[in-house]
């Protein structure tokens, strides 16, 4: 007798036995058992998950006679019955097999349909089965709709398409469809583990795990694969020789690419990736199985509840738990997408281990700075302010008629001096006015300020008293313009328009300084400029306040329970530590008012609103604006 293959010898003959469809298995058992039947059916799902089983289980279901010859139409066919046998073995009259692929047009499917007029011949109910139905042509879908609509009452119609969205919704509409999921990698494992077991082949566990990866849903794929398996392992189903035929890469190499890149080790990086090109492994793979690695690592750091239940029987599951303790979760997330992205790079590569390579070393490229020492990648979007404001620049030493620079906010109104006559005014130089601006854009708001500080601008002649007056030469342009002072509005805090957060958050956002305040900013802003803290742990420091100070303990305060994740606070206590700080921190979520994000925005705000205000009140602008209509782009001004 020739030999039958894994996949016909054990396809499902019952409904019971079916694995990995238990949703399509229930609702047809239930209309079966009730004899609620639909005319026409409708099963998708990719290749091997059992289309065409659930096909043949549902006909001889209908047409089952039963042991004796008396039975009816039933959930649990007999499968003694002349019926159920001749369906098996494909010989029974009442039900045909289309293969639309190859009778895709309307000629053959008016000569399925020409039999729809004529009873069964033996059973209770003629089946038509149309497989890969997505490949008639529009013709023959047309020239069936009338009787898929309104078949006789002996007729049914099963449809199986592996791509449903060709298949027209004027057939969609007419018939009951059911959707089969691609298989588990867990349920395809179990169903090879008692093949093998009926077969009486031996099997290492680690080998079927393989196989039924290598599947990918389809449970016909991994009985194909078991059998080429057991031919190349000459009877025998090892890991070594199934990770050979499959040319999969060994979870060994992968755990030591991400132990080494955890480690930022860039040598074992490079000369595992050697390793790979030498053993002709691909390179594919390897960004296959790490991203499948990285995933599973990112489950135990996200659910460390999950460790627990891991598979005993899974050498590799230890590995990937230590792997998961030892690499931070931001990492790992940074890993996984650049390991998926860089997939797509192979085929563009003159060679694809160049470009594994190259895939690896960005993974390193982008490590955080506190873990291998390179440069930090800038996530912030406002500017560090420093610890210490930082002091106005002097006024330039002139006579005492002479008010020459712009006085910050912050020092104390300096009253104009009564006018005298441009040919005895000290004037400024161009320097001196562009430093002072500077030095008022860049002081930091203090909680109170002057109630009108006055900067004093040049403004330019009107055009008719510049044409009256003599040309001065290019290098006497600067002394021959006039100097008014104007009046600044100077806001101890940012209005609505600049409050970092939205209208409905505008008071909860509102800064009140504590002492406590002052050291925690100047302690995170030292951190962050020597880059001890990078990525979520300095999102974490940034956004939390500090509460209080014992004996090398700190109490931190954070609004959002995303930043209080373990890995961030371990990293900023061993940065703490570092720095000759605190030894053990703890954070409590709570409302926070004095964080130093907070003072950062607040002291941005203050800039951009000072800023606003020069430009706003300055004379020329508001020239232009009164004889030209000009106006000033909203966001336009930005502080320097």
């Amino acid at each position: 007798m020739s030999y039958l293959v894994l996949a016909r010898k054990y396809r499902p003959k019952t409904f019971s036995e079916m694995v990995g469809q238990e949703h399509v298995v229930q609702a047809l058992t239930n209309a079966l058992t009730q004899q609620r039947l639909h005319h026409a059916y409708l099963f998708t799902g990719t290749r091997g998950v059992g289309k065409t089983t659930v096909s043949r289980i549902l006909a001889k279901s209908l047409n089952c006679q039963g042991p004796d010859g008396t039975g009816g139409i039933t959930a649990t066919p007999c499968g003694v019955c002349p019926a159920c046998q001749d369906i098996d073995s494909g010989r029974f009259p009442d039900y045909t097999e289309l293969d639309a692929a190859s009778n895709r047009g309307v000629d053959e499917v008016q000569g399925l349909l020409e039999q729809a007029v004529y009873k069964p011949v033996q059973g209770r109910f003629k089946v038509f089965m149309i497989d890969e139905v997505h490949m008639l042509t529009n013709t023959a879908f047309n020239a069936m709709l009338k009787t898929l609509e309104e078949p006789p009452e002996y007729l049914k119609f099963v449809l199986a398409t592996t791509d449903p969205q060709k298949v027209p919704v004027t057939v969609l509409s007419r018939c009951l469809q059911f959707n089969l999921r691609p298989m588990a990698p867990e349920t395809v494992l179990e169903h090879l583990t008692r093949v093998l077991a009926a077969e009486q082949v031996a099997a290492e566990p680690q080998a079927l795990r393989l196989l039924a990866r290598a599947a990918r849903g389809s449970m016909r794929d991994a009985l194909s694969l078991t059998d080429q398996a057991i031919a190349f392992g000459s009877g025998q189903l090892q890991e070594a020789s199934v990770r050979l035929m499959l040319g999969s890469v060994d979870r060994s190499h992968v755990f030591r690419l991400i132990e080494a890149l955890a480690g930022g080790d860039g040598r074992t990086v490079v000369e595992t990736a050697d390793t790979l090109r030498v053993n002709g492994l691909s390179a594919a793979s390897t960004l296959e199985e790490m991203a499948a690695v990285l995933q599973r690592m990112a489950v135990l750091q996200a659910v460390p509840q999950m460790a627990a239940a891991v598979d005993a029987s899974d050498p590799e599951a230890a590995e990937v738990a230590r792997l998961a303790a030892a690499l931070p979760a931001d990492e790992t997330q940074l890993l996984y997408s650049i390991c998926l992205h860089g997939r797509t790079e192979l085929g563009l590569a003159p060679d694809e281990y160049a470009a594994l390579t190259m895939v690896l070393l960005r993974l390193l490229a982008f490590k955080p700075a506190g873990a291998i020492g390179a440069v930090a990648e800038k996530k912030t979007l406002t500017r560090p302010e420093p610890a210490a404001p930082v002091p106005a620049a002097p006024a330039p030493a002139a006579p005492a008629p002479a008010p020459a620079a712009v006085q910050p906010a912050q020092h104390a109104v300096r009253e104009p001096q009564p006018p005298a006559e441009p040919a005895t005014r000290a004037q400024p130089t161009p320097d001196e006015v562009n430093r002072a601006v500077l030095d008022a854009m860049d002081a930091p708001p203090t909680a109170q300020q002057a109630p009108a500080p006055v900067v004093r601008l040049p403004v330019r002649a009107p055009d008719d008293l510049r044409s009256k007056q003599p040309q001065a030469p290019a290098s006497q342009a600067w002394e021959a313009t006039e100097t008014v002072a104007i009046p600044v509005r100077a806001a101890p805090e940012p209005g609505p328009r600049l409050q970092p957060l939205g209208q409905a958050g505008a008071a909860s956002a509102r800064l009140v300084t504590t002492e406590e305040g002052d050291f925690w900013h100047a302690t995170v802003q030292q951190l962050i400029a020597e880059e001890a803290i990078t990525a979520l742990v300095r999102e974490l420091a940034l956004q939390s306040q500090l509460v209080g100070r014992e004996e090398g303990h700190w109490l931190l305060r954070v609004e959002r329970e995303s930043l209080n994740q373990p890995q961030a606070r371990e990293r900023l206590r061993a940065a703490l530590e570092a720095a000759g700080h605190a030894r053990q921190i703890s954070v409590e979520l709570g409302t926070v008012s004095d964080s130093p994000a907070r003072r950062n925005a607040h002291a941005a705000a203050a800039r951009q609103r000072q800023a606003e205000d020069i430009v706003n009140n300055d004379p020329y602008v508001q020239q232009l604006v009164r004889d030209f209509g000009a106006k000033i782009v909203p966001g336009s001004i930005k502080p320097i």
